[in-house]
């Protein structure tokens, strides 16, 4: 599934006429470059949740006759369901049985999707600097979240169910979380079929990190560390102007 919905309000001007999905790098939209991506890897059905100017993209892919794959399309332009709502009102049109490779379109990356293992729910991180971390155990399962620059941490409800910590806060302080590793999400995951029973507590719209940062209290969800991984968020005006020395590059 390709995350092509979003308002693209960081890349102001450019996306007041044009969606996200659509703005060039490098001569191509970057639409087109997740779905090679994907081809290349050997993915046959591919998903696009569309909001912003859903006919562009639409009309795009008629044009390119999907690229030869079986691209579908999950409309979303009654509402913009976020993340993880997006994923929610997808799912008929997956197989219910088979893990769904979900990529934000902004995304670009030098990434093997081929070699991702989709046995179980996975999220792709690294580490790089940036504010914002997953946090991972030994073993790799996901145990929270941090904004290290607002002390913000998200922990499930087992491990004390703190949420919104700052300084100022009055909350009592929070089990250690020093053993825990900090990495950097990617924004490509595998979204597992042992997690749909849990979207049934979950209303129509809400953030996918959200939902995984719940579930880790009960399910197994496990951080894939893509080493040597170069990555560029193309969601900014000045990272799309380095965006097609990047794609040269990888």
């Amino acid at each position: 599934m390709i995350f092509a919905a979003g308002l693209g309000t960081r890349l102001k001007p450019l996306t007041d006429t044009t969606p996200k999905a659509l703005v060039p790098v490098g001569g191509q939209p970057l639409l087109r470059h997740v779905i090679m991506k994907l081809k290349a890897a050997g993915f046959e059905r591919i998903v696009v949740n569309v909001h912003h100017f859903a006919d562009q993209i639409i009309d795009y892919l008629k044009a390119n006759n999907h690229f030869g794959l079986d691209i579908r399309i999950s409309d979303e332009r009654e509402q913009l369901l976020e993340t993880g709502g997006g994923i929610k009102k997808a799912l008929p049109l997956f197989d219910a049985n088979s893990p769904i490779l979900i990529h934000n379109v902004d995304i670009l990356s030098n990434l093997d999707l081929a070699q991702l293992p989709m046995a179980a729910p996975l999220l792709v991180v690294s580490e790089r600097k940036t504010k914002r971390y997953l946090l991972f155990d030994d073993d790799m399962r996901l145990k929270g979240w941090t904004n290290i620059e607002t002390g913000e941490l998200i922990l499930p409800p087992k491990l004390g169910g703190y949420r919104g910590l700052n300084k100022a806060s009055s909350d009592p302080q929070p089990p250690n979380i020093g053993d825990l590793r900090k990495l950097a999400f990617s924004g490509i995951h595998v979204f597992h079929p042992s997690l749909v029973p849990l979207l049934d507590d979950w209303q129509e719209r809400f953030p996918i990190m959200d939902f995984y940062l719940s579930a880790c209290a009960t399910h197994h969800i496990k951080g894939y560390e893509a080493t040597d991984l170069r990555l560029l968020d193309v969601g900014k005006l000045d990272t799309l102007e380095q965006a097609e020395k990047f794609i040269n590059n990888i």
